[in-house]
């Protein structure tokens, strides 16, 4: 008769001779390779308790001296173990600056045999930042091709497999997970979807790898804004109505893209009085090159988590009402702008307190300054400018709701103050204005979602010095601002190549984001449609409600129904999937690994931004060495006298280069 061949535990702790998971009492733990052993299937177990902790499983045990008896088996490793292979599991185990995990990679590389030059170039290419997707091959392998997904689809137990490995699997007839063994519903396997948060991830991590290899990349050729033109770039495109898709010139005044409140004369490095409230531009792209509203096409500037900063008046939506001093402002969004119906101007579904509206909320509950920008396009307003556009001042947003709009669906209104030190562009006065109560709106009394600030707002109007200002701190700027310093220019440039080596990884955090909050997610969820969510976001958008409803008929019990509970991103129904959510560990890991990987490249760059500075005041030292050599005149007249330059600026039109060359020549004394 046969002898059976020893075996260990396997991953669940079920020995793999008796296919029984024994207890922790009848388990013994090999010193060497580490691995669990049921004690009753051994041939020869310990006989004392002290031999147990020095104890060698058959496989790491020397081999047997009588050639007659047979061999240990074990899976994966050799019939007869060398004593190199032991001696090195060993070191490893006595190793006391490694820790547990550390021990278990090691082991696990030396039994499978990776050769040293393998484990080489993995670190090489982990030195050259290219590991993206290798952290990807090591998360999301699918189980039946071991490669990443091709059309990835995630069961509900949160385990992601190719399309067709999953259609393959589905099709033998089988209905449980390959690799938990959970039910999958039947809806799910008959229509499976493709998970396009995993499908675009997968394709950054494979571009960016291509790019590193040496593959094709995308040129991106960056102007720098002391190389803009004073006017807009003049191209075929950015002459057509409306110059949304031109190229901006240069930005005048020194303020970030989401600075609050006025624009003063210390931003103001051209003329030294800042934007003067009854200022005119021409177009959109001339109003922000002064930085009164920055977006070319949106009304509103802002950030949902920050406030908004400027909004323009332009006749985008009927329910707008102009009084002046105040009027009623309509947010954004309730169109449907996909295919054809870029230039739609109907509504076809409600608006939300979300992004742009939220914004505008935010800096209601704050009492944060608004600047106004009025548009010619505005016809119905009696304080729009007859052309192009214009500057009216600072205003505040005291109230918002929500109500029925002219075309049947909810739109977000919101209530603008006039509270500027100077005077409108339609009056004669020379004061500007003085807190006044607010007007009466008739249509708050069908209005829901009303929002009203209860704390002190951030720009008042102080009595002492008799003039708006701020009463509280100013949000701070979360932007850069682009100065014309050649040192900071060389640190921006530097920063950027830095930014270049992380885009990836930030990336693709920005596409692992929830539906709901649009953060990166904690715990993330992927429902049978397809959509991720945090855990929490996606158990509070369903807080409150039950599974199932009683129905009563006159004192006659009738059976329960279920709830109907959707999807947030579409009208599919999961409430039976509520009921055991189930985090994508796969998905977690990768989100895990990525943020620990950016997080070491930020404690990284700390002494790299030292060197920048060092290497800054260098340079600055020998420019100011150059500039007296000019002036004594020592090397020559042509560095004394101001040089008439003509600057050009190669930029990208249309997929193809184009130079530019500005009207007016710029002199070196002005660069200066």
């Amino acid at each position: 008769m046969a002898q059976v061949s020893q075996l260990p535990c396997d991953g669940d702790g079920i020995c793999m001779r008796c296919q029984a998971k024994p207890s922790d009492l009848e388990t013994i733990t090999c010193k060497t390779c580490v691995a669990p052993w049921h004690v009753g299937c051994l041939s020869n177990p310990p006989q004392i308790l002290a031999s147990t902790l020095q104890w060698d499983c058959p496989d790491c045990s020397p081999p047997p001296e009588d050639a007659s008896l047979p061999p240990p088996a074990s899976c994966p490793l050799p019939v007869t173990p060398s004593n190199d292979l032991v001696a090195a599991i060993r070191a490893i185990e006595a190793d006391a600056s490694l820790t547990d995990r550390e021990k278990a990679k090691k082991r696990q590389e030396l039994l499978s045999g990776k050769s040293q030059s393998e484990k080489d170039d993995h670190d090489a290419n982990e030195k050259r930042g290219d590991d993206v997707l290798d952290l990807f091959d090591e998360r999301l392998k699918c189980s039946f091709c071991m490669q990443l997904p091709e059309r990835p689809v995630t069961t509900p137990c949160g385990h992601n497999f190719c399309l067709k490995c999953f259609q393959k699997w589905i099709g033998q007839g089988k209905n449980t997970c390959a690799k938990c063994r959970c039910v999958i519903p039947s809806k799910m396997a008959s229509h499976p979807r493709i998970n396009s948060t995993l499908v675009v991830a997968i394709r950054m991590a494979k571009m960016s790898k291509s790019i590193i290899s040496g593959g094709s990349q995308k040129v991106y050729h960056v102007v720098h804004n002391l190389n803009r033109p004073d006017k807009a770039y003049t191209t075929d495109r950015a002459q057509k109505k409306g110059k949304a898709n031109a190229a901006s010139g240069k930005i005048f005044v020194t303020i970030p893209s989401d600075h609050f409140g006025p624009i003063l004369a210390e931003n103001d490095p051209e003329r030294n009085q800042g934007v003067l409230v009854g200022e005119c531009w021409e177009d959109r792209l001339e109003c922000r090159q002064w930085g009164a509203h920055f977006p070319h096409v949106a009304g509103i500037a802002g950030q949902s988590n920050n406030g908004a900063q400027s909004v323009v008046l332009s006749g985008g939506y009927q329910d707008d009402e102009d009084h002046g001093e105040w009027f009623l402002y309509t947010g954004s969004g309730g169109r449907d702008l996909s295919g054809n119906k870029r230039t739609s101007k109907d509504q076809s579904f409600d608006q939300k307190f979300e992004k742009s509206n939220k914004a505008l909320q935010v800096s209601c509950l704050n009492g944060y300054p608004v600047r106004v920008v009025r548009s010619h396009k505005e016809k119905r307003s009696s304080y729009a400018p007859e052309k192009g556009l214009r500057y009216d001042g600072i205003y505040r947003i005291e109230k918002c709701w929500r109500k029925v709009g002219i075309q049947g669906f909810k739109v977000c209104r919101y209530l603008f103050v006039r509270c500027d030190n100077d005077p409108a562009p339609w009056t004669s006065d020379e004061h500007g204005d003085r807190p006044r109560p607010l007007p009466a709106i008739p249509e708050l009394k069908k209005a829901t979602d009303i929002t009203e600030r209860k704390k002190d707002p951030s720009w008042d109007f102080d009595e002492k010095d008799n003039r708006w200002k701020w009463s509280k701190p100013p949000p701070t700027s979360k932007k850069s601002v682009e100065t014309e310093d050649s040192t900071s220019g060389k640190k921006s440039r530097r920063r950027m190549r830095q930014s270049h080596n992380m885009n990836v990884r930030e990336r693709l955090l920005k596409e692992f984001s929830c539906l709901i909050c649009r953060e990166v997610m904690n715990l993330p969820i992927t429902t049978p449609c397809a959509h991720n969510f945090c855990k929490s976001c996606l158990e509070g958008a369903f807080a409150g409600k039950s599974f199932l409803r009683e129905r009563n008929s006159g004192g006659r019990a009738l059976r329960s129904r279920k709830n109907v509970m959707a999807c947030p991103c579409c009208p599919t129904d999961i409430s039976d999937f509520l009921q055991n959510l189930q985090v994508n560990r796969e998905l977690l890991d990768v989100i895990e690994s990525l943020k620990s990987k950016i997080e070491e490249a930020d404690a990284s760059e700390k002494p790299c931004e030292d060197e920048i500075e060092g290497e800054g005041e260098g340079e600055e030292e020998q420019e100011q060495e150059q500039e007296e050599e000019g002036k004594d005149g020592s090397n020559g007249n042509e560095s004394s006298r101001p040089v008439e330059t003509r600057k050009r600026a190669k930029v990208v039109v249309n997929g193809g280069e184009e130079n530019y060359s500005p009207s007016s020549p710029v002199h070196v004394d002005d660069l200066e």
